[in-house]
């Protein structure tokens, strides 16, 4: 198990009132947010199957998440050492406060999700074996 530290500033500066770019083919992207309160990302797996997940995520807040584009799947842990697969459908946002992590069913990268949390936050890496 690890735990990463995100602190406030978390996301980059950008100019208001104009579109944000979201690059293809990477995992995890910061795009704004406000001091010391939430910050949105965009989140696309690099994991194809339940296979490819080798760790979850827990942490010290809720964090939003709504499929823009593609299919992605989240793993939440179903705190009795399983986990349950829960495909994402558009417009329809899940809140997670559970171990977590997910693929994309179609292919690496072929998902992203639009993800709300806050501006500073822990985070604890469980392996398998620590999923509950």
């Amino acid at each position: 198990m690890r735990i990463v530290s995100t602190r406030t500033p978390s996301f980059p500066e950008v100019t208001f009132n104009k579109p944000l770019n979201i690059p293809d083919g990477e995992r995890w992207n910061e795009l704004c947010g406000d001091l010391g309160h939430w910050r949105v990302g965009a989140y696309s797996p690099e994991g194809g199957s339940l296979a490819d997940v080798q760790e979850l995520e827990l942490h010290t807040c809720p964090e939003l998440f709504l499929l823009i584009s593609g299919a992605v799947t989240l793993v939440l842990s179903d705190m009795k050492g399983g986990v349950i697969e829960m495909p994402l459908e558009p417009m329809k946002p899940v809140l997670v406060t559970a171990p977590h992590s997910a693929y994309c069913p179609n292919g690496p990268y072929s998902g992203t999700c639009f993800v709300v949390e806050r501006d500073e936050f822990d985070t604890e890496y469980r392996a398998p074996k620590q999923w509950v």
